[in-house]
């Protein structure tokens, strides 16, 4: 008997329901690496960060920002015993601190990164990592020849949703796969009269860029082709950058398509379908925090119930998973030699989106100013 759930998926409620496979979804830890981290950044979204951070019983002995009373509000919610800072070179000299969550906006972190890198400090970096791919490779490349670890921040991809999904695809649950959709209807209207709203590509290239990571994982090992975008405005929307985007991704006997809405305010919702020759994934849910998982295969309906949220197991993931590949001395899952594709990804979006033409990833090397602000 098939039935419809709360989020409009379909599903079969009797003889069809199976048992979830128990798959790795979680974020990572390591078993007993526990250094000092220095925060350099002390913005809206680090509260998650050092919230996170609490969570998995890490020690922020730094904060620095150039706000001296906002790093002082950081260090005081969180961090009591935390010493405070202005300028990040400060904190860098600090011989104890092995750890950089680096959570400046891209136009002011590579001169962190790079000084960080030459300190002898592993680092961590907000997203998107770069607006040049030239930059990222001598960064990279700066990160090998002094023996750091350098990952990102693409916390999407320990979003309980989507890391199951991961894990799915990788343990051979849906077969060869053919496809991703994503459909997004939500609403960004919060980022009216913030620094966001000065970014013309803000749906692309700050938002979107965890879609195009999840869709580099979901893709991983294919040949990425061509990208082509389109973006427009509501005629009711109050921000001012355009809040309706469309993109198609392909890549060899491979496609992966999204359809974002940011200026919607009524019946939102989050919807992800993963098509394979074996099986089916879907994930849907109002918001990005509460998803219902269904995987749907020959012995039949399979519905996870999953522990967490996007924010929390996207933060301890990201920062889980670096120390994990710093105590086993390996690349971390989300190393910023990884993400090089996912920004490909969306630096031929945004070209496409400008031209009106499909676009090789890789060769666009660099976002033009007026593109990121």
């Amino acid at each position: 008997m098939s039935g419809q759930s709360q989020y409009g998926l379909s599903e079969q409620v009797q003889s069809g329901q199976v048992a979830a496979p128990d798959l790795a979804y979680l974020p990572p830890m390591p078993r007993s690496y526990r250094p000092k981290i220095g925060l350099v950044g002390a913005g809206g979204v680090t509260e998650y960060h050092l919230r996170a951070y609490q969570k998995m019983g890490l020690e922020v002995a730094a904060v620095c920002d150039v706000d001296f009373n906002r790093a002082n509000a950081r260090r005081d919610a969180f961090y009591p015993k935390a010493q405070v800072c202005k300028d990040f070179r400060e904190l860098l000299r600090h011989d104890d601190i092995e750890v950089i969550d680096a959570a400046l906006h891209p136009e002011h972190r590579f001169p962190l990164l790079e000084a960080a890198i030459k300190a002898g400090k592993h680092v961590l970096s907000q997203k998107p990592f770069t607006v040049d791919l030239d930059l990222a490779q001598h960064l990279i490349n700066l990160a090998d020849a002094h023996g750091v670890k350098i990952a990102v921040n693409q916390n999407g991809r320990w979003a309980p949703h989507f890391s199951y999904a991961r894990a799915a695809l990788r343990a051979g649950l849906l077969g060869e796969f053919g496809s991703c959709d994503f459909h997004l209807a939500f609403d960004h209207s919060w980022t009216i009269g913030t620094p966001f709203e000065d970014i013309h590509h803000l749906l692309l290239f700050d938002f979107g860029i965890h879609w195009f990571d999840m869709a580099t994982c979901f893709l991983e090992g294919r040949q990425l082709n061509s990208v082509y975008a389109s973006v427009q405005r509501t005629t009711y929307q109050k921000a001012r950058p355009p809040f309706l985007a469309s993109v198609i991704i392909d890549a060899d006997q491979a496609q992966v398509r999204m359809a974002l809405n940011a200026a919607v305010r009524f019946a939102q919702e989050d919807r992800t379908l993963l098509a394979g020759s074996l099986g089916t994934l879907q994930c849907c849910g109002p918001s990005l925090k509460d998803q219902r998982v269904l995987l749907t295969t020959a012995a039949g309906v399979a519905s996870p119930a999953l522990a967490g949220t996007w924010f929390e197991n996207g933060f301890q993931g990201t920062m889980g998973e670096l120390l994990c590949a710093i105590e086993e001395k390996r690349e971390p899952f989300n190393s910023a030699r990884r993400n090089l594709d996912s920004l490909a990804l969306c630096f031929a979006a945004i070209q496409s989106a400008n031209t009106g033409q499909p676009i090789r990833p890789g060769s666009v090397r660099k976002l033009p100013a007026e593109t990121q602000r």
